[in-house]
């Protein structure tokens, strides 16, 4: 685990956006941890969001070749834009930005797609969680239809759960671009391993076993 996925699971930790209880999915299954990346949502947690992303980006390297971010809404409109803000302000890499309306707007410039011209272009999708791959689908899709290259997928955190009815993770369901996370189940696990929480971590081994898939 590299420091600053380390230092990810920390940051998620403290605003609370990483919790463990017991919890309801949208699946309908009951999960020890939940992840609700809308509670980083002060400009100096988006700041690091964007900070934490971006060096994934980086650290996959030619594995992803992209020129313009999107942000599918409404999760994906501020983190596709902290990204584009810290690959330049960050890495000195400017690449452009668009993300898309819930509803097509038929008066003014009209359309879905607001911001960059996806024409052509090889775009990286940034959301937050996959669960389904249901938005992940959708947000494909739709750059296709706009005449883009769907080049990759950027999430914070994968699951790497099987999804219902399979032995693949919704990760694995939907990959036919590259796929980069900030973070995985096996990062969560390793954390907690080293913050020497014994019944915690056996409650998450226990889960992976049930319902996890192998990376």
């Amino acid at each position: 685990m590299a420091p600053y996925q380390k230092d990810f699971i920390h940051f998620a930790l403290s605003q609370n956006v990483l919790r463990f209880g017991s919890f309801t999915l949208k699946s309908g299954r009951q999960s020890l941890y939940f992840f609700n990346a809308g509670l980083f949502s002060t400009g100096q947690a988006l700041a690091k969001l964007g900070r934490f992303y971006a060096q994934a980006i980086v650290d996959a390297g030619d594995k992803l070749d992209f020129t313009v971010v999107f942000g599918p809404a409404y999760k994906g409109i501020p983190l596709g834009a902290a990204v584009a803000h810290t690959l330049y302000e960050g890495h000195g890499r400017d690449v452009e930005y668009t993300y898309n309306r819930k509803e097509k707007k038929d008066h003014g410039e009209g359309g879905l797609l607001v911001g960059a011209d996806v024409k052509g272009k090889r775009v990286l999708i940034v959301d937050d969680v996959i669960t389904a791959g249901t938005a992940i689908r959708e947000a494909r899709d739709m750059l296709t239809a706009a005449g883009a290259v769907p080049a990759g997928v950027v999430i914070a955190l994968d699951r790497m759960e099987k999804g219902g009815g399979s032995e693949l993770s919704a990760v694995q369901q939907v990959e036919k671009e590259v796929f980069v996370s900030v973070v995985c189940l096996t990062h969560i696990a390793s954390y907690l391993t080293a913050g020497q929480d014994p019944a915690l971590l056996q409650a998450i081994t226990e889960y992976r076993d049930k319902y996890g898939v192998q990376a």
